[in-house]
């Protein structure tokens, strides 16, 4: 298996049981994630939501699904296609969740960027409409 092949069956495995389990395997990006992962969220931490940040630690990580845990419900997540080269991967796919304190409902499309080195994602950065998680924020 080529190291393309691996990372992208990791990814497939982590993204199933993330949406099998509507969003309670944080457990499993953590296994998947190197102690010095570079990890960004296009948000970049707005007002309610802090944790949609940049991290620089494996450790530091629980921090961002800790908040998702105790803010949203996720409604669906659906991994529809992983591109990859090199060290790379790219899933493409789309997701809804709920805003807990709101009740407003975000739903968009999502691209998250992996680089991988040894096995373990280094890096890692997501992309969604930021527009619907600020509106569903107040």
């Amino acid at each position: 298996m080529t190291d393309e092949a691996r990372n992208v069956a990791i990814l497939k495995q982590a993204y199933a049981r993330w949406s099998d389990t509507l969003g309670a395997s944080a457990d499993e990006w953590l296994a998947i994630c190197a102690d010095d992962i570079a990890f960004g969220s296009l948000a970049q931490g707005p007002e309610g939501a802090r944790y949609l940040t940049e991290y620089r630690s494996r450790n530091a990580l629980k921090e961002y699904f800790a908040g998702i845990e105790q803010d949203w419900q996720m409604i669906e997540y659906v991994a529809e296609h992983f591109v990859a080269q090199g060290d790379r991967v790219v899933m493409l796919g789309r997701c809804a969740w709920r805003y807990k304190k709101t009740g407003k409902v975000v739903w968009t499309h999502k691209a998250d960027s992996w680089r991988f080195a040894g096995g373990k994602a280094v890096e890692f950065f997501e992309f969604y409409d930021t527009a619907q998680v600020m509106a569903a924020l107040s």
